[in-house]
Formats: C-alpha cells, structure tokens, sequence
C-alpha cells in the first residue's frame, strides 16, 4: 500500500461538496481534518458526515500544534476565492494554500494585486463534480480518476507543488501541470461552453407546447444532464472566465448559424456538403476524447432490453462476467410508455459479437 502523502493536520475551508469530498477522501486515509465555512449550519452538517472535525482556531496565534494545518484547501466560490485565499495565507504564515476553485487566472491575479505571498500559493482544481451541491453531495471517491490540475506560476516553490500534488494524489486523481491562462482556456472549452449549451437546449423544452419532451430518449438527456447544475455558482464560474468563454460561444455560433442557413435551403450549392462537414467534424471531435486509462475511444456498443423488475440489472451484470467479457462503459435509459430498459453495453469490438451470441443463448433480447 502507498504511504500517505499528505501530513495531518489539513484544514479545509468551505464544506460544499468540493470542499467536503476533500475531507472525506482525506479522513478515509486517517488524515486529521479540520473543517471551516462561514456557514455553521454547513460546516456541522460535513463534521456529522464523518467529513472531519470543527476547526477551533481560525489563525496561527491562537492554535494548538495539533490544530495548526500544513496545507489549508480552499473550496468556496470563484467570486471569493481570491479574498478568502489572502485571508488564510495571513492566518497561517508557515502553511501551503491552494484552492479548487474552476478558474485560476482571475485569483491569481488578485492575489498578486493584494501582495500576496505567492510562494506559498498554488491554485488548483480538480476536474470532478455532480449536478448537485453542498456536503451531502460530498463522495470520498469523488476524485479517483480524475484530472487535477495544478497551476503553476512563477513563483511556485517546490514545496508547495509537492504538498498539492501530494494531496491530489492521496485523493485518487492524477495531476495535470498547466499555467493558470492554459488552464482557463481548456476549462472554457470542455466545461464552461458545454455548460451554456446543455442550458440552452434544456431551455428550448420550455417552449414545447406538442408535448416534445414525453418522446425524449438518451440523446436529449445526455445532452441536457448537466443543465440541472448550480445557477449562482455558474454564474460567478461563467463571468470569472467570461472573454474565454464568449470566443468559444462565437465561434459555435457562426457555424450553426452557416448549418442553419444550409438546412434552409438544403439543395442549394454546397448544402449538403456543409451538413455532412458537420457531422463529420463531430465524428471527428468526439473521437479525441479520451477512453479509459486515457485511451483512444474505440468502443462497440450492445443494446439490451431489462425487464423493469428487480434483480434484472444485477442478473445482466453477472452474466457478462461469466462470460469474462469486460464491461467499458454502460448507460441507461427507459423505453417511454413500457416496462422495460435499455443498457447499451460498452466492449471493446473484439468481443462484441461474442457478447451478442451469449447473452442471446441466455434469453436476453439483444437489439440488432
């Protein structure tokens, strides 16, 4: 078993669900957590979770050695991140500081303002969540597998990325070194921008007045999962990043608007070309997404029917492993107006055929 990385006593300051899946992870490798918020109601709520214990002393002067942190984690929203992240630097002279928090240019930026001692601060952020918030939402494995990012700047000792990298990887993730700029860059085009479009076509079904939404299946809930997300803590995340953002969302735009105007007149010269471009450079996109351990997607996927009755999942399950097939990927979905679901199955394309012909010699109907 690895050794823990990280020294107790770690001080994690706002108890949301970042902040709590941090004190978690750490507490499941007995690390000592200390848990601040400015909300007591919060902060209770993640000691009772088993997220660590109530800090006592909120600065150096008036802490015991035992209460004293070595790095203190800062997990509240980006629109105090900075102000919060000078306040803790001041608190506690000798501790590392780094934060969670979704953008990395603006804090830095503040903090250099503010006259910071930027030696021992190093954002960071990892790239994990959930539609929902707040300490109950915490998972001590919330991490595992995840990027986490590390934003190095000019003054980042060798201490301090130590410490986080440390901290990262106790907690499951692997660690990406990027500069703050980098960082905001990639995060617009693989988080931020994602976000605005789930929003927006979750939006349209408002104006659904034929009833639409009763014929949704898995593309249109894909698409729209994340749209459930925090709007205040996307609000301050979007703005914080907001030039970014809007050149990707421009960028997006203008070639809608040229698809839409092909789709308006689809036998005019280069119509289809254009749509096919389309849905090619998708193709295309998708395909750089990585895999599993970081690898190439090339999956083939089998479409089951499951009875809508219990223990059919788990039977399903079972019996792929009996066949030593291994799983990739799975989701699920219900067939509207029937009693039934549809697992489509991820496999390497290998086995897929051999899948197909053991689960259908077990009775399951497997569509072609």
């Amino acid at each position: 078993m690895t050794p823990t990385r990280t020294f107790s006593p770690v001080l994690v300051v706002g108890t949301g669900l970042l902040g709590t899946s941090v004190a978690l992870g750490l507490r499941r490798l007995d690390v000592d957590v200390l848990l601040h918020d400015a909300s007591p109601a919060a902060m209770h709520l993640a000691a009772d979770y088993g997220a660590g214990r109530v800090a006592t002393a909120l600065d150096a002067s008036t802490a015991s050695e035992g209460d004293t942190p070595r790095i203190v984690v800062v997990c509240v929203p980006p629109d105090v991140t900075a102000q919060v992240v000078a306040e803790q630097l001041r608190a506690w002279p000798d501790a590392i500081v780094t934060d969670v928090a979704s953008v990395k240019a603006a804090p830095l930026e503040a903090l250099r303002a503010d006259g910071a001692d930027l030696a021992r601060y190093t954002g960071s952020h990892p790239m994990a969540g959930r539609e929902t918030g707040g300490p109950l939402a915490g998972r001590a494995d919330l991490f595992i597998g995840r990027p986490w990012v590390i934003a190095t700047h000019e003054r980042t000792t060798v201490h301090a990325l130590q410490e986080i990298e440390g901290l990262a990887l106790d907690l499951g993730a692997t660690t990406v070194a990027m500069t703050a700029d980098e960082h905001d860059d990639a995060v617009a085009l693989v988080s931020h921008v994602p976000q605005l479009v789930s929003s927006g076509v979750a939006g349209l079904l408002l104006g659904d007045e034929v009833g639409a939404s009763s014929l949704a299946g898995g593309g249109l809930r894909d698409v729209t999962r994340i749209a459930a997300s925090d709007t205040a803590l996307w609000g301050q995340i979007l703005t914080a990043n907001g030039p970014r953002v809007a050149r990707i969302l421009r960028e997006l735009a203008g070639g809608l608007g040229e698809l839409a105007d092909a789709l308006d007149a689809p036998d005019a010269p280069g119509a289809r070309r254009r749509i096919a471009e389309h849905m090619r450079a998708g193709n295309e996109g998708v395909m750089r997404l990585p895999g599993k351990h970081g690898g190439r997607r090339t999956f083939s996927v089998v479409t089951v029917m499951v009875d809508d009755r219990p223990g059919q999942l788990a039977r399903l399950f079972n019996e792929i492993g009996a066949a030593n097939i291994n799983v990739e990927e799975i989701s699920l979905e219900h067939s509207p107006g029937a009693n039934i679901g549809l697992a489509s199955i991820s496999v390497v394309p290998e086995v897929r055929q051999r899948l197909v012909d053991e689960l259908e010699a077990l009775g399951w109907r497997v569509a072609q």
